[in-house]
């Protein structure tokens, strides 16, 4: 059984960010700093919410906690469609929608807040694909540093019908895998989370394997995938690891696979060792600008 620390843990808030009009609900942690290392934006599943991301079924499975005890600010919104803009958007938008309007919300959250190095992006599932369509489109200081995407490929393990979908939330064990991977207050709590799927949104899911090379190929910032070790969604075999990393040919990548865990990794007990290994990664993309701005003389060998 994890146990971890939980003395001074950073406060979480609820935020509603705008969207050009559309209220984008979430979750927002800050580090003691004024001034964050980054900004990881964190983006649910289908048939999820914000709360994902910060578990508090047992101390130290919260992404939340983590990242703002480690300097970074976390902002885990609600997708469109789901919180506060189901009012607003109750059939939800498609990937094109969904990604301006994460994108706009994003701009606005800078202009009042501090972002550190810059925003990068951490996703679940479905969110996933807005992930990497948000990192194809944007442009600027809201090109993200890196992606982090969890418990999503390019082909499915499923047919289209056994999608979850607007009236169907999908076979119940996919998306956990083994019980044994959780806490049996996981169950219980998930309750709390879980949102009906839009319309929209699950129309185009199943279309995903077809359109994923023309949004993969805008990609510029390293992606890591990570598929947990009883993943039931997605197909993992070669041909489809490899039709899922070839399209993404200005990105560097990486594949790993989070070991006694099921599809909701964040919500289980390999969900420490999961967001630890995102924020590894995180590290790993600040290297370059880290290393950039330090201008260290080399002394000649005569010096040495």
């Amino acid at each position: 059984m994890p146990t971890t620390p939980s003395l001074a843990a950073p406060p979480v808030r609820s935020v509603v960010l705008d969207a050009d009009g559309i209220p984008l609900s979430g979750l927002l942690a800050l580090p003691a700093d004024p001034v964050p290392r980054a900004v990881v934006v964190a983006l649910h599943g289908a048939g999820m919410s914000a709360g994902y991301f910060d578990s508090r079924v047992r101390p130290g499975f919260s992404l939340m906690e983590l990242g703002a005890s480690l300097g970074f600010a976390v902002l885990s919104l609600d997708r469109p469609g789901y919180g506060a803009s189901a009012a607003a958007v109750p059939r939800g938008l498609d990937l094109a929608g969904q990604t301006a309007a994460l994108l706009t919300a994003l701009d606005g959250y800078a202009r009042g807040h501090e972002l550190g190095a810059g925003y990068f992006l951490v996703a679940h599932s479905n969110g996933g694909r807005l992930a990497l369509s948000a990192a194809a489109a944007a442009r600027g200081g809201a090109a993200p540093l890196g992606l982090d995407l969890c418990g999503v490929g390019r082909h499915f393990a499923v047919e289209p019908g056994q999608l979850p979908g607007a009236d169907f939330p999908g076979q119940w064990r996919r998306h956990w895998g083994a019980l044994r991977f959780y806490p049996p207050e996981a169950f219980r709590a998930c309750t709390g989370l879980v949102r009906p799927v839009p319309a929209e949104e699950a129309r185009e899911t199943p279309l995903w394997p077809e359109a994923y090379p023309a949004v993969a190929a805008g990609v510029r910032a390293p992606v890591r995938f990570t598929f947990a070790e009883q993943e039931l969604w997605w197909r993992r075999d070669r041909a489809a690891m490899e039709e899922l990393l070839t399209p993404l040919t200005g990105a560097s990548t990486e594949v790993v696979v989070q070991p006694h865990a099921g599809h909701n990794v964040s919500l289980g007990w390999a969900s420490r060792a999961y967001h630890l290994r995102v924020m590894a990664f995180l590290e790993e993309c600040l290297l370059p600008r880290d290393a950039g701005s330090k201008r260290v003389r080399v002394p000649t060998d005569a010096e040495l």
